[in-house]
């Protein structure tokens, strides 16, 4: 077992252990006083928690304004984040360096530097009270770091296929939609769940802008619940519970944004050629070979079979 993983069977146990102790300690039963030892088994086990923890906190009109909010925000960000990455890996360098610099600058900007703009501009809109405020930073996909993850997959696309698609009068948009988001489904799917654990987690920006308790997101309900005596603590780590779950459903996808380098051995990296269309008329064919030195029963020079990827048809 290398580094690498010691490292992550490490974290794993950490964060694992800490979850463990936060479904047990969902399970006893409210009114009781908090255990002075860890009690992984409660005796009685009770989801009376759950119940109360739903009641007091709002948590069910809470969790669909999370879900709303979410629904929105996720496939807007992504779309964004796409569409800039694609742009800036298309045009050239000599632009698209000042971006990406701009871009890194935003990135060390801190994010509650900018709440007091953000609410005057959004009372200024009368958004306050809303759930606008929270889909808004969508609009630019959230982060700046999300359209730079996009511009290094798309650069790791053979510049070949980009030029087959110009080849045949394919449009920037066509060539983005059916050649360039196909080939990078890993980074959108690891994109996509940092999306949402940020915006299903973001406990600040509810903070300022939500007043009315039936706008209240999940975070912010939760929050509420925090005021209980302290033999109710079930009744607030069943609600953690809640929380927490969605977020680690999807904590798996943002892996994938580690393997975006893949994507370029995927299509096939090194030389290769334009043939055209193929023999059923269904689209753009590039074959890639590697030349290589003489081997056995074969001369220096010989190109390997190639292999063939056909592209959408325009």
């Amino acid at each position: 077992m290398n580094t690498r993983s010691l490292g992550a069977v490490a974290v794993t146990l950490v964060f694992g252990a800490s979850l463990v102790l936060l479904l047990s300690g969902s399970l006893h039963e409210p009114g009781g006083p908090p255990p002075l030892t860890p009690d992984l088994v409660p005796d009685p086990l009770s989801t009376k928690g759950y119940t109360e923890a739903t009641a007091l906190g709002a948590l069910a009109q809470a969790t669909l304004n999370s879900v709303l909010v979410c629904v929105i925000a996720v496939p807007l960000s992504v779309l964004v984040a796409a569409t800039a990455g694609f742009a800036l890996s298309q045009v050239a360098p000599r632009v698209a360096r000042p971006v990406i610099a701009l871009s890194l600058v935003a990135l060390m900007v801190p994010a509650i530097s900018l709440l007091v703009p953000r609410f005057a501009l959004f009372r200024a809109l009368d958004l306050t009270g809303t759930l606008a405020p929270l889909v808004a930073p969508a609009l630019i996909a959230t982060s700046p770091l999300y359209p730079l993850v996009y511009y290094l997959a798309f650069r790791a696309v053979p510049s070949e296929l980009y030029d087959a698609c110009r080849l045949e009068d394919m449009s920037p948009l066509r060539v983005w939609w059916r050649v360039g988001m196909p080939l990078v489904r890993p980074v959108t799917a690891g994109v996509a769940a940092l999306t949402f654990v940020l915006t299903w987690s973001n406990f600040l920006d509810p903070l300022v802008f939500l007043y009315e308790r039936d706008t209240f997101t999940l975070p912010l309900a939760l929050r509420s619940l925090a005021t209980l005596d302290p033999s109710d603590f079930p009744v607030f780590l069943a609600g953690a519970v809640l929380a927490t779950a969605p977020a680690l459903l999807v904590s798996p996808s943002r892996n994938e944004v580690c393997d975006s380098g893949r994507t370029k051995d995927e299509v096939g990296a090194g030389p290769g050629r334009v043939c055209g269309r193929g023999a059923g008329g269904d689209g753009l064919r590039v074959e890639r070979g590697r030349p290589r030195s003489g081997g056995r029963g074969e001369p220096a020079g010989v190109r390997r079979p190639a292999r063939t990827r056909r592209l959408p048809q325009a």
